[in-house]
């Protein structure tokens, strides 16, 4: 990660709410051709969250502890800040003594940006400010919220527009949180009703839905330069699983989420 930063653009995509069997079976399915295409190996690495729900999650994710294997460790981390007696921090680890990663991508000439999804990202009060308060710029739209039919496709169409813009020269780290998984899901299913709300068919409709849109943002982001990209889960979520619904809960379905990380190459 020290040859990747300074060099590549970054992406950070999170498919908030996104359960790890539902990612899976989809793929194995071939209802995922765009996603599945930039999957090592064509599937996806399951992994333990950090935390159960948004705002814990990107708390530590932004401090460098992305979703850890779901197997004994140690495993070394791709960014971490500096701290004595860590055992995650590895020699290619790309260490920093910001205590985020969003700034010390800053101070490495990187412009940083938010474009929100769920309400942790809509600067619409203090809480909904810390998380896109530690970048340079950030977005959120209504268009862009969990009660949005057409989220994902307007938060695409914002980064397109980010990238256009950006001098050619400038190495970009952009963040975007997908709120289309999150409920309510049950408008991405057709026949599916509001009374009926949201099920796992629900869900893995919402996933679809972001599959059909997210070559669009892989190409955007792949159209200045190499972009290195890490697309997984914050945490699952359950739909009457053992009687649990929801998330914010120590269910096997929340802690473990589909993680990638692979390279968008440059357009021809």
């Amino acid at each position: 990660m020290n040859e990747v930063v300074g060099r590549d653009d970054l992406l950070l995509l999170t498919l908030d709410t996104l359960r790890y069997d539902v990612a899976v079976e989809l793929t194995a399915a071939g209802r995922l051709p765009h996603l599945a295409a930039h999957l090592p190996g064509g599937t996806w690495e399951k992994r333990h969250a950090p935390g159960n729900f948004t705002y814990a999650s990107h708390q530590a994710m932004f401090a460098g502890f992305l979703p850890t294997p779901a197997a004994p460790g140690p495993h070394p981390r791709l960014f971490a800040a500096r701290f004595a007696g860590s055992e995650t921090t590895a020699g290619r680890t790309f260490v920093f003594d910001t205590p985020d990663l969003v700034s010390a991508l800053a101070g490495h000439g990187y412009r940083t940006v938010c474009i929100g999804g769920v309400g942790f990202f809509n600067r619409q009060g203090a809480l909904g400010s810390v998380l896109p308060g530690l970048f340079q710029e950030s977005h959120w739209e209504p268009e862009f919220s969990v009660a949005s039919p057409t989220s994902f496709e307007a938060q695409v169409d914002r980064a397109e527009r980010i990238v256009t813009a950006l001098p050619a020269d400038q190495r970009l780290f952009l963040f975007l949180n997908a709120s289309a998984l999150h409920q309510p899901n049950w408008f991405h299913l057709p026949g599916a009703t509001r009374e009926a709300g949201d099920t796992l068919q629900t869900h893995a409709a919402a996933l679809e839905y972001i599959d059909r849109h997210v070559g669009r943002l892989f190409a955007a982001m792949g159209s200045r330069r190499r972009c290195f990209a890490v697309v997984c889960s914050d945490h699952g979520t359950t739909y009457g699983d053992d009687g649990y619904t929801g998330h914010r809960l120590g269910h096997e379905a929340v802690w473990t989420v589909p993680y990638a990380h692979f390279f968008l190459e440059p357009s021809a």
